[in-house]
């Protein structure tokens, strides 16, 4: 694991994501294509260090969260800025794509 990757929980999510620029992944452990994910996000935290924070959030141990941003499927990938979701994108995606997210952010 990356040691730029942050996880989050109900209680440390929104001081986490309040300043700057944070890509969240909303994973389940049982789920096939959010594993596929998690070496990418590793990637991603390690290219993005000092610039974008990379988390991944347990929707199953986050159920408050997971629901005020209305996650209802997984992977869930939601890009915030100073607090306010920016971006959002659903399943599966290529590592280019994540990072032009977080890029267009900055």
């Amino acid at each position: 694991m990356a040691q730029n990757l942050l996880y989050l929980n109900d209680d440390n999510f929104t001081s986490t994501i309040s300043n700057g620029v944070t890509l969240v992944d909303f994973y389940a452990d049982w789920c096939g294509p959010c594993r596929m994910i998690a070496p990418i996000l590793d990637e991603l935290s390690a290219q993005f260090a000092g610039k974008a924070k990379i988390a991944k959030l347990d929707i199953e141990s986050a159920q408050d969260t997971t629901t005020n941003y209305q996650v209802t499927s997984i992977p869930t990938v939601i890009l915030f800025k100073n607090g306010k979701e920016v971006s959002r994108v659903v399943g599966l995606r290529e590592k280019e794509a994540f990072a032009s997210l977080i890029s267009d952010a900055l």
